[in-house]
């Protein structure tokens, strides 16, 4: 699906250059120097997080209920899989983080570095409650993380618990629309999943949509939930969700998800988008502090520091993607936590 990887090869990059205009001493230069493009990665782009959001509702659908009943019999080994494909590598990038953190604070004297982390500190990163505990980050954006597994966690347990169609999809679609209309309206639940559900939700929707015969009555529901959520709460992030998640089911029925964009550059950046997300943060660190004790500040030498950071950044999680990811992608759940697993449903009431 290489429009799939094109949305998150182009989203991940606006995410680096976000955070290029937010931390550190390079890029207060960079603002000083290009205000109005700093300004605009500042305000927007944070908004392509909604990419990954109802690209991953979209891959969810997907993989667990393609036809709006859950695949598996047990959700336990699922989210348990979900967890080790999340946090192997997150756990590695974090230590790297805490480690170049610790160096660049010898040097640095800046916001963006963060604290020295504790180990408890770590710990909540480890289990991805870091964000619920309130725990400092480690990192620039690892909230996403901690939601992204939350929120495939949550709709594997709403699958599960639908049973079957249409039980199954009105659970999933039900608590999208709650969330588009109460829960995304109140930023302090935005440490949970169901902040974040309306947009996978409707990613979600869109696979659903797509399917054969049914393209006209999902496409018009989906428009008509998100552009009512709009009339009442207008919020840029929730338009591009819905935008997105029409384009997609549009894309997959019409053969053009498969189609376009052609060529390998946008397939290459979409497979390593993740990794480039974990490890683009240390690297700015020492980019930063390299530049904060480097003499030159005029407009061409903050052009040549920012293009070779991001050179740098793309290029470490190149090595991260094949040496972390790839590997950790392959690590399976030991047996005796699937039994457990098992154990675990069967003592469910009614469950016998």
């Amino acid at each position: 699906m290489p429009l799939l990887d094109a949305l998150k090869a182009g989203a991940s990059q606006l995410v680096l250059l976000h955070h290029f205009a937010l931390y550190g001493p390079l890029a207060v230069a960079f603002g000083a120097t290009f205000p109005e493009v700093a300004e605009w990665l500042v305000d927007y782009g944070r908004m392509a997080v909604q990419v990954f959001l109802v690209c991953a509702g979209f891959l969810a659908a997907r993989g667990l209920a393609p036809e709006g009943r859950l695949l598996a019999g047990n959700p336990l080994p699922l989210i348990g899989r979900r967890y080790l494909r999340l946090a192997l590598p997150f756990v590695t990038a974090i230590s790297i983080a805490v480690i170049v953190s610790a160096i660049a604070d010898q040097w640095l004297d800046d916001p963006a570095v963060p604290d020295r982390a504790t180990f408890g500190q770590w710990l909540a990163h480890v289990f991805l409650l870091h964000g619920v505990l309130g725990a400092e980050s480690l990192s620039a954006g690892v909230w996403y993380v901690a939601i992204d597994f939350q929120l495939f966690a949550l709709m594997t347990l709403l699958l599960w618990l639908g049973r079957k169609p249409p039980g199954a999809l009105l659970a999933v679609l039900g608590l999208a629309i709650v969330s588009l209309f109460h829960f995304n309206r109140d930023s302090s639940l935005d440490n949970w999943a169901i902040y974040f559900f309306g947009s996978y939700g409707l990613g979600a929707a869109a696979w659903w949509a797509s399917a054969r015969g049914r393209l006209r009555l999902w496409l018009g529901l989906i428009a008509t939930v998100g552009i009512a959520a709009l009339v009442e709460d207008f919020r840029l992030r929730i338009a591009i969700a819905l935008t997105l998640a029409l384009l997609l089911a549009f894309s997959r029925r019409s053969g053009l998800l498969e189609r376009w964009p052609q060529g390998r550059l946008a397939a290459f950046f979409g497979r390593i988008s993740y990794s480039v997300f974990l490890v683009h943060f240390p690297v700015l660190l020492l980019a930063n502090t390299l530049f904060a004790n480097s003499a030159p500040r005029d407009a061409a030498a903050i052009t040549w520091w920012t293009l070779v950071t991001w050179g740098a950044c793309i290029g470490a999680g190149m090595a991260f993607h094949r040496w972390v990811e790839v590997p950790a992608g392959k690590v399976r759940m030991p047996a005796l936590l699937r039994q457990w697993g098992r154990r675990a449903l069967q003592a469910l009431p009614g469950r016998g």
